[in-house]
């Protein structure tokens, strides 16, 4: 194969890498965060990568957005203050705001660079969300945030960067912050996280140490995976609960999709919730031999 033209190459594993093609780079620089770049191509059209690791892409970021969100605002009876941790592209305000029971989201996301970058360049993703009146936005540290006196939340969504070793957001995927995060929650609060990958070669990275981690703070805990093409790899999130995980199923699950949000979506419903939390054998061995407890004195790192 002869390599022409201009390529986006990214690691996978340290011994695994790969390369798209681009048709254009419609920004690339850093921010006091991170780096940033927003690439094109005839693959997955427009992507957000952060620190040289993909985001989400407008060809299937509604499979990552979808099956982040829904799942564990189904869990909730009746979803009414929503917060989100990152999230900077919009795409998992846009799938909270479509249920038609909240009333109130509150996001934060600490690279306000990021999130106008998003707002010019990712429309797709967004679909003018940043622009629902029951959105409050605040760029601040979310954990300093959730530490904080003020009013509780039903469904708190993580849809932060990877837990990179230099990064900005391994402490928010620890004991003591999921501790900090769940006395921020109501009464039967969900909380989901998006929990890194989830393949056969990279489960134990993140993944199965997330799921140990809420499993130690909360009473309830279910896992999930989808496949996200950009990311190379079966993805993983975890929900969480102190109350009981509602388990709707079949057509009474269908029924309350089309009940409960205000739009069609494109991946998921009852038939692929089923499949989300059917976990092949490996992860669920896993998950079950994972002894580790992500702590901020010795937190774990994605690869």
């Amino acid at each position: 194969m002869e390599l022409t033209g201009n390529w986006f190459a990214e690691s996978v594993t340290p011994d695994w890498a790969v390369m798209l093609r681009l048709r254009s780079v419609l920004f690339s620089g850093s921010t006091a965060y991170q780096k940033v770049e927003v690439l094109d191509s005839s693959v997955f059209g427009r992507s957000l990568v952060l620190d040289g690791k993909t985001q989400s892409t407008e060809s299937d970021e509604f499979i990552y957005h979808e099956s982040l969100v829904h799942p564990a605002m189904m869990c909730h009876p009746d979803p009414k203050s929503v917060f989100i941790g990152g999230g900077g592209e919009g795409g998992t305000l846009r799938e909270a705001l479509a249920h038609r029971s909240v009333e109130s989201v509150t996001m934060i996301d600490l690279d306000r660079e990021v999130v106008e970058l998003c707002r010019t360049h990712l429309p797709n993703h967004h679909q003018g969300s940043f622009d629902d009146p029951r959105l409050t936005l605040l760029h601040q540290e979310a954990r300093a945030f959730l530490e904080s006196p003020g009013d509780g939340f039903d469904v708190v969504i993580l849809d932060l960067v990877d837990p990179l070793e230099e990064g900005t957001a391994y402490l928010l995927y620890t004991d003591e912050f999921y501790r900090i995060a769940k006395a921020r929650m109501n009464p039967g609060g969900v909380l989901v996280t998006q929990s890194g990958p989830a393949g056969l070669s990279t489960h134990q990275e993140c993944f199965t140490c997330i799921y140990h981690t809420l499993s130690h703070v909360f009473t309830h805990t279910a896992a999930a995976q989808v496949h996200i093409p950009a990311f190379q790899t079966l993805w993983g999130f975890t929900i969480a609960s102190d109350g009981p995980l509602l388990q709707t199923q079949g057509d009474e699950l269908e029924a309350a999709i089309a009940r409960r949000i205000n739009k069609e979506l494109r991946h998921y419903d009852a038939e692929t919730h089923r499949g989300m939390f059917a976990l092949p054998k490996y992860l669920r061995q896993g998950m079950a031999e994972e002894t580790r407890i992500n702590r901020d004195d010795a937190p774990v790192f994605m690869v």
